[in-house]
């Protein structure tokens, strides 16, 4: 088992497993209010360590699906429904045009949620924005993986909105709103495109230091240059995958 998880990246047995859990509680096999096996049964069951089934619970959390209750263990809170305009974003893809689409929607939503976030957001809300940021940055000092950071950062932004409508879009859409878990999910755990953790993370504090100053422009500003920015790199990515006889970006 361990020699396996040393050839192959550890994520994507991650997301074989949440997968696997995921479509078992989309399709009622487990209820919401049902406890998911414990650690040492799905260690039994999938053959990976703890810490991949750790991280597979981490997004089933992310996604809202499960919740953990401390000496009880993991419960379904929810089973999504199967919504055909919401699996445009939860649907696995290889497709770049998918991806640069999704972060055209977002910018529509997410520019204008960090605008309301530097407006409304309360000492509380502040403090979760910034925690956020702080945890981003020590995963990246850690080299270790920052895409349920990236995910709470924004999941905290739209909390601050203080419209309990920007949150839901979030949670419904899940974690696969970034685009490279998104992406990694069908390409193997391999993320087509070079690690960009530290661009993200400066963007990321870009956003948070103008909504703690209260500036709502300044917030969408650069909400919109880090969605837009994020355009940019799939683009150039169908470009190069284009030009080596790709068709699977357009």
């Amino acid at each position: 088992m361990q020699q396996a998880e040393q050839r192959t990246p550890r994520r994507s047995f991650a997301s074989q497993v949440a997968d696997a859990l995921r479509s078992q509680i989309e399709a009622g096999f487990y209820a919401p209010g049902d406890k998911l096996p414990t650690e040492p049964a799905l260690i039994e069951r999938f053959g990976f360590s703890r810490t991949v089934i750790r991280e597979a619970i981490a997004a089933l959390r992310a996604d809202g699906l499960v919740e953990s209750r401390q000496g009880a263990g993991v419960f379904v809170i929810a089973a999504k429904p199967a919504d055909e305009a919401f699996k445009l974003f939860t649907d696995e893809t290889d497709k770049i045009s998918d991806i640069i689409e999704e972060l055209e929607l977002r910018i529509g939503i997410e520019v204008e949620a960090a605008g309301l976030a530097a407006a409304r957001s309360s000492p509380a809300q502040e403090a979760e924005i910034q925690a956020q940021v702080d945890k981003f940055a020590d995963l990246v000092a850690q080299g270790k993986p920052t895409d349920d950071a990236d995910f709470q950062f924004h999941m905290a932004i739209a909390t601050a909105t203080n419209n309990q409508r920007f949150k839901a879009f979030l949670e419904h859409v899940g974690r696969r709103m970034i685009p490279r878990v998104k992406f990694k999910t069908v390409m193997g755990g391999v993320d087509p495109l070079p690690n960009r953790d530290h661009p993200i993370l400066e963007e990321h504090r870009e956003i948070a230091d103008a909504i703690l100053a209260r500036d709502p422009e300044k917030a969408r500003e650069a909400m919109r240059r880090h969605l837009v920015t994020g355009i940019k790199r799939y683009r150039s990515l169908m470009v190069r995958r284009s030009a080596g006889g790709s068709t699977n970006g357009s």
